[in-house]
């Protein structure tokens, strides 16, 4: 008999260290939360929740766990395998500086990178006000009336923008046109989107077709400024042409550029896109960035994305909020403008702070630098006989290399700079704000032929202008509010970032019991490796023998992401949920098509699924039809089948979300898998409750053929006050061939084209899920399961007493999250969901999902990193808060007058010296025990929403009004 190999006692000690870490239920408090649901362990407790026709087997085939030390030394050899070279690559990504004021204290600050999506305004007023700086930075240099709080990057923004100037001009046309010097991620990811949606591509890659092009017809037209290749066109006359076709003219602007050149909403553009991505935020790979998009004002009801705007308070001070929520995915579902879900906040918020702590000025001189650096190398080459194809640039430059492309890219390996190849006979050269002199000169020593002596940064420095046309230079003021005028110093700007996140409930001072929205601790071992050189200053198009260490994470990680799902393979590429939604969807379509079966274009969607969803299904150009769910909350079985048998000739897909969303493990879901596919469809698993599934039941075996992961909930990668987020993209073995390629990074031959600007999407976070998995092996990432599920059920059964919980299994248990049923309080006495979730404030506690999948109730979920003296926390606060209901629903307090119709109650407001509320100041202050957690002061009381839509505005608050 073979006997395993002895391993080292301290080896094992280390192994077993991160897991009860990051898992906040030790044994004991175990025992006491079994006892209270009624079960003997937590193996009866999954047994009797997880439906046995579905649980796994078999194990996860994972490398057994490490320790946070060893884990981090294993993954430091893997990015040492990248290899950082000098990249001139451009093509939108560039070298940027972080100042170390915002690394330190946002980028590595998990009071910034564990917040939530804003959606409880009152406590997110901090990075709600970084985001505000984020609109008013873009509209100032975009020149543009309104932008939103960030896109997921500049390629998806473009073709964002596509379909935002087709529902909002007056051309009937389907036919969009493109500069084809765009960057080609850019070109790529349009095409992807534009296919489905029936929108015809027309790319003009010469003046002559360029002008043709203008000439016919068309709903919009797309440029680069400056284009990929470095060239700036003087646009204006174009803008008149496509105005009177009554279709909108978009520019892809490079914001640093802006500051030197006239911006486009002072041309007449009527949408602006880019990248926010040098503003501060390392390369990574790919990402994440924050990408943006600015647009004319009556433009704004039909902006995708999140839009922060300015409302009052209860006390009639300014306070920050989501705008226009109507046109959320939860509400407007397949009639959404967008699928967007997650956004890049914490990127959108870096890029602010950047603007913050650079001001105008600073901004101005970092451009005037890279100009004028571009300008000598321009002049340097010259000398060595190479004529740049354009004389008006701002950072790029383009040489026509012909049969030396080549010899010259080879050159610059040796000398470890990287150049880009362009249409095969054209070398270009983008330089940054890292770029130095002797960058320069390693430049000039590439391009010198045998016997050229170099030339000397010196010769050419006295009056040598950058090369941007006099009627295109800049001459309007931006960034002109104080708050970008004033934080210049060390001092201050390490002040401002602290008085924004004190604002802030974050995971770093309070559990987020968020159902369908996992959210656990992020350790700090898994965020450690982001900003690592090796991950943080590669290029995502920089040759492939450069990228090993991402090859190398992107093979494992999937490889441990199709062991956890059951699937045969898997894309990371997806850089939000909703884009792996997309993509999925992509790879059905293609996969009928391919049979000759393309009419099948029926998507079944049940009632209660997430909003993003129907969202996609439209995206992709399919018929979303709703299916019914019964009264547990489960899918309509009956009415899936008549539906599939109604739709049986086109029927493409199905949509659902395992568990439910209703927190509810469905036993018959293995039933309704293999009747969609007797009727010809897929089944698309929505991978957003995944949190219950990893280790105990897998997707890829009981049925699914398509799903998403949510990486930013269920693998550790933080939400960042509403993104980064990663939704990698899996599927059976059938469906491989329709993953998403990426032919701008070599991926070629596939049937489904790029989703996402990179071909890793978000690379650089992609570190922090492979050091969850390897730190936790098989075993840690079941009992995380498992025991999210076990802190679920002890909340439901802690408080069926006072809030029913109102879908469960037979037995009375529920999956990982559970939905509380405030709507009998509400007929009661008129207190609301939305009213508890406003006084848990004045408890200290983000609240928990507010009214979705069900109006009236609270969804909680409370993941497996939450101690039980959390969750007794939580527990206390919400019975305290209903003994004050009780309050009102016996009459002692009014209906209209008490502590939860005030919530969240401010300092201010409870030290002002009149008092007229028939509850005590104490009580509105609601401190449970001071000695267990700090009181959090809520900075602006209940944020009046309505008000809010009727005067939008969404730009930093005038000087009068503004407290900084």
């Amino acid at each position: 008999m073979l006997m395993p190999t002895a391993r080292p006692l301290g080896e094992l000690e280390n192994a077993a260290e991160f897991i009860p870490r990051h898992i906040g239920i030790t044994a004991d408090d175990e025992a006491k939360m079994l006892s209270v649901v009624g079960e003997a362990s937590r193996r009866a407790l999954i047994e009797g929740i997880v439906p046995r026709a579905i649980a796994r087997n078999t194990d996860m085939r994972l490398p057994p766990p490490v320790g946070e030390a060893a884990a981090l030394a294993e993954l430091r050899a893997i990015a040492s395998r990248n290899r950082v070279m000098r990249s001139f690559i451009g093509q939108g990504y560039h070298g940027t500086i972080t100042p170390p004021v915002i690394l330190r204290n946002v980028l590595e600050n998990p009071a910034w990178y564990t917040a939530y999506t804003p959606y409880q305004a009152e406590i997110s007023q901090g990075r709600m006000e970084a985001l505000v700086n984020f609109q008013t930075m873009v509209c100032d240099l975009t020149g543009m009336p309104i932008a939103n709080a960030s896109m997921l990057d500049e390629a998806t923004a473009a073709a964002e923008a596509m379909t935002l100037a087709r529902r909002s001009v007056r051309s009937k046309s389907d036919v969009f046109v493109v500069a084809g010097d765009c960057h080609p991620q850019t070109l790529e990811v349009i095409q992807t989107r534009a296919a489905p949606l029936g929108i015809e591509l027309r790319v003009a890659n010469s003046a002559a077709e360029w002008a043709e092009a203008l000439a016919g017809d068309y709903f919009a037209v797309l440029a680069q400024y400056p284009s990929t290749s470095g060239r700036i066109d003087d646009l204006r006359a174009d803008v008149v042409t496509v105005h009177a076709r009554q279709a909108a003219f978009i520019v892809a602007a490079d914001l640093l550029a802006l500051t030197l050149l006239a911006a486009p909403g002072e041309f007449g553009a009527d949408i602006v896109v880019g990248t926010t991505q040098r503003f501060g935020m390392p390369m990574g790979a790919g990402g994440p960035h924050a990408a943006y998009m600015a647009c004319r004002d009556e433009y704004k009801r039909s902006l995708p994305g999140r839009l922060v705007g300015v409302s009052v308070d209860a006390h009639g001070n300014p306070a920050y909020r989501l705008a226009l929520q109507t046109r959320e995915q939860h509400i407007r579902r397949e009639k959404a403008t967008s699928n967007i879900c997650t956004a890049q906040v914490l990127p959108a918020v870096v890029a602010s702070m950047y603007a913050v702590y650079h001001g105008p000025q600073g901004l101005r001189r970092i451009a005037q630098r890279v100009a004028s650096y571009t300008a000598i190398l321009a002049r340097g080459l010259e000398q060595l006989g190479w004529q740049p194809r354009s004389e008006a640039f701002f950072d790029t430059l383009s040489l026509h290399t012909g049969e030396q492309t080549q010899v010259l890219l080879a050159r610059g390996h040796a000398l470890g700079a990287n150049l880009r190849v362009y249409f095969g006979e054209y070398l270009c050269i983008s330089l940054d704000e890292t770029t130095t002199r002797e960058d320069l000169a390693l430049l000039w020593s590439i391009f010198a032929r045998p016997g050229q002596d170099l030339p000397e940064v010196a010769d050419f420095e006295r009056g040598l202008e950058p090369a941007i046309p006099p009627q295109l230079r800049r001459t309007s003021a931006f960034l002109t509010h104080p708050v970008f005028n004033t934080h210049h110093s060390e001092t201050g700007m390490l002040r401002y970032i602290r008085s924004l996140s004190d604002k802030d409930l974050a995971l770093d001072r309070t559990m987020i019991p968020l159902g369908s929205c996992t959210m656990k601790l992020n350790a700090t071992s898994e965020m450690i490796p982001i900003t690592w050189p090796e991950f943080a200053q590669v290029h995502p198009f920089a040759p492939a023998d450069q990228l090993q260490g991402y090859a190398e994470l992107d093979a494992q990680l999937r490889a441990w992401l199709c062991e956890a799902t059951g699937y045969a393979g898997i894309s990371l590429q997806p850089n939000a949920g909703s884009q792996g939604e997309y993509a999925g969807l992509l790879a059905i379509k293609a996969w009928h098509e391919s049979r000759g079966e393309g009419h099948r274009k029926v998507c079944l969607i049940p009632s209660s699924a997430h909003g993003t969803n129907p969202a996609s299904a439209q995206m992709v150009g399919m018929q979303v039809v709703v299916t019914a769910c019964d009264a547990a909350g489960n899918v309509d079985l009956a009415d899936l089948e008549a539906k599939c048998r109604q739709h049986a000739e086109r029927l493409a897909a199905v949509m659902i979300t395992y568990p439910s969303t209703h927190g509810v493990f469905e036993t018959q879901v293995k039933d309704l898998c293999a009747m969609v596919h007797r009727y010809g469809g897929r089944v698309y698993v929505d991978g957003a409750n995944m949190n219950a599934l990893v280790g105990v039941a897998a997707p890829g075996e009981f049925g699914g053929d398509v799903s998403h992961l949510n990486l930013h909930k269920t693998f550790c990668i933080p939400h960042g006050g509403g993104g980064p987020g990663v939704g990698p993209v899996c599927v059976v073995e059938d469906l491989v061939p329709f993953l998403p390629g990426h032919a701008s990074s070599g991926m070629t031959g596939r049937a489904v084209g790029a989703v996402s600007a990179a071909p890793l999407g978000n690379a650089a976070v992609l570190p922090i899920s492979w050091m969850y998995c390897r730190m936790m092996g098989a075993e840690g990432l079941r009992q995380a399961t498992e025991v999210a599920i076990l802190s679920a059920n002890y909340i439901s059964t802690r408080l069926k007493d006072h809030y029913p919980t109102l879908y469960a299994s037979p037995n009375g248990h529920v999956a990982h999250e559970c939905i509380l049923d405030l709507r009998p309080i509400k007929e009661r006495c008129g207190i609301t969901a939305e009213d508890v979730a406003k006084r848990l404030i004045d408890y200290g506690f983000h609240a928990p999902t507010l009214s979705f999948p069900v109006p009236g109730t609270l969804m909680v979920e409370p993941t497996e990193s939450e101690t039980l003296d959390e969750l007794e926390r939580f527990i206390e606060a919400m019975v305290a808060i209903r003994g004050e209901i009780r309050r009102v629903e016996s009459g002692e307090w009014p209906q209209d007058d008490n502590p939860l119709k005030h919530a969240p109650h401010t300092a201010a407001s409870l030290l002002r010296q009149e008092w007229t509320h028939p509850y005590p100041r104490e009580t509105g202050a609601a401190v449970l025990d001071a000695r267990r957690h700090a009181k959090y002061w809520p900075p602006v009381g209940r944020v009046d929403n309505a008000w809010g839509d009727r005067n939008l505005f969404c730009s930093c608050l005038p000087i009068q009004q503004d407290e900084h």
